[in-house]
């Protein structure tokens, strides 16, 4: 008898469908086609422990089973649920006339519980496009899925549940979730706020005009000095996720499995800190079948990338691209791959070995040739793509004992959001451009205009600081960032001056 029963693949963060086609004939044997990986293969001797402590078992006959289509790669555990009861249906040992209604997916365990699956939100958007009635998961996977409204949502825990479902007509309890109400409670109240930063005003302004415009930032200043405890503290003045870009960011999380302790969609912005032995790949993805990589984690959030030079130097300059694009492709042999990676990169670094500038006073000091040297790890390309370079100082003693606190993150991100709905009118009509750190050269033209003065202004900068033409345009943004700021519809000298004094690493004499 032939069955079909219907999983899912996952693929980038889209999903296909894919159809399990189980035919069991006279004769014995277990033949699996399709293209499976190795999980997929031993899954005959999880599904037939499964079976036989639920008082079902694996009929001894010749069991064909196709995954269809036949010549893409499927992998992981997570089809065990679907073969499990595209076998037992194919036997008849139950009977399950509305099984192609739905998508069946799920880890089995020895037991017959169930084990959760990765992806499980662009699995349900899947299906609900292509009309299935309900989704049939693990239960710790049902509110991710849940998410997806038109669809019905059974989080199962035993395959039992499932077979008396089909076999006996008992309910199962459907997963509600109610998308809006629960993004909107679940807003981030923020854990670490800017008013517990003592002193620092002038970094603070620069964190402020980095958030209203999205522009990436880099920190240079000695231990101690705070670089760490700001970067920290930026997603909390970030404006709130709308929900599109939420279930975009939920979406890449629940690839990776990631969201599981997070109760459905994110609300938050994602922060992510990898450590600096981490690999090119780790970083930007990859692997024999792509996963996402940490810069596509941060999508819509921030990446912070803490002692910068530290970073081997090949894991910085695959950042290039995708700082440039917002999204990395991925590409191997049959197939190619693309995660999307709009992120805010906030760097962090030390002005040389010891750790201090070219003080005298300082505990340890470097000479110029060993500062010039560390400073030299990081490629002039990769700073040119970072639009806000700035000098970090220690905070002075009487800054960090007075009691007074400083101004909240709730002040400085209501301030944010304006500058931010400022920009979103601007660039309405743009697909890709939403925020100032977006703009391509042609959006540079339209929305920058320069006066005569402001022009005179930026050139005697160019020729003093030897600026790159990608460095002029980096000033551009930010000078458009703190008009916003203002809600000025022009930007001016006082503008343009304050954003090329964000562009410490360009200046000569630097170090000393």
């Amino acid at each position: 008898m032939l069955v079909k029963v219907y999983g899912s693949a996952v693929f980038g963060v889209e999903a296909t469908t894919i159809t399990v086609e189980v035919n069991v004939d006279k004769g014995i044997g277990y033949h699996l086609v399709g293209l499976p990986d190795n999980a997929i293969r031993e899954s005959s001797y999880r599904i037939a422990a499964a079976l036989q402590n639920n008082s079902y078992k694996l009929p001894g006959k010749k069991i064909t089973i196709n995954m269809a289509p036949a010549d893409l790669r499927k992998e992981g555990s997570a089809y065990d649920l679907t073969l499990a009861l595209g076998i037992l249906s194919a036997s008849s040992q139950i009977k399950a006339p509305h099984i192609e209604d739905y998508l069946i997916m799920g880890e089995l365990s020895l037991d017959g519980s169930l084990q959760p699956i990765k992806g499980a939100l662009p699995i349900a958007i899947k299906a609900q496009e292509e009309g299935f009635k309900g989704f049939i998961l693990p239960k710790q996977n049902a509110t991710e899925a849940a998410i997806v409204n038109g669809l019905e949502v059974y989080g199962v825990e035993n395959i039992t549940e499932v077979i008396d479902f089909f076999d006996k007509g008992e309910a199962l309890e459907r997963t509600v979730v109610d998308t809006r109400k629960q993004f909107y409670e679940n807003l981030e109240h923020p854990e670490f706020d800017f008013a517990d930063v003592k002193g620092q005003e002038s970094i603070k302004r620069c964190m402020e005009i980095a958030a209203a415009g999205g522009h990436n930032i880099i920190l240079i200043g000695p231990p101690g000095s705070g670089k760490t405890m700001l970067a920290k503290r930026l997603p909390s003045i970030l404006p709130p996720m709308t929900l599109h870009e939420a279930l975009e960011t939920t979406k890449i999380h629940s690839v990776v499995g990631r969201t599981s302790n997070l109760g459905g969609l994110m609300a938050a912005r994602p922060f992510r800190s990898p450590h600096h032995t981490i690999s090119d790949v780790a970083l930007v993805g990859g692997g024999t079948y792509p996963q996402p990589g940490e810069i596509s984690l941060s999508h819509n959030g921030v990446l912070f990338l803490d002692e910068l030079p530290e970073f081997k130097r090949s894991v910085l300059e695959v950042m290039r691209q995708p700082l440039e694009d917002r999204e990395v492709t991925i590409s191997r042999a049959k197939f190619t791959v693309t995660y999307p990676s709009s992120f805010m990169l906030v760097a962090s670094m030390n002005p040389s070995p010891g750790g201090y500038f070219n003080d005298p006073d300082a505990p340890v000091t470097s000479s110029p040739a060993e500062m010039q040297r560390y400073l030299s790890k990081i490629s002039g390309p990769l700073l040119d793509r970072i639009d806000i370079h700035i000098e970090v100082t220690p905070v002075p003693f009487e800054k960090l004992s007075e009691g007074r606190k400083g101004e909240s993150s709730v002040v400085i991100r209501e301030r944010v959001t304006e500058a931010r709905k400022i920009q979103t009118n601007r660039f309405k009509n743009l697909k890709n451009v939403h925020y100032n750190a977006q703009m391509g050269v042609k959006q540079i033209r339209e929305f920058c205009g320069l006066d005569e003065a402001s022009k005179q202004l930026l050139k005697t900068a160019m020729e003093r600081l030897n600026l790159s033409a990608r460095a002029y345009d980096r000033i551009l943004k930010v000078s458009r960032t703190i008009a916003d700021l203002e809600n000025s519809e022009k930007i001016t000298g006082n503008h343009i001056s304050e954003a090329i004094q964000y562009r410490s690493l360009d200046r000569d004499g630097w170090l000393g």
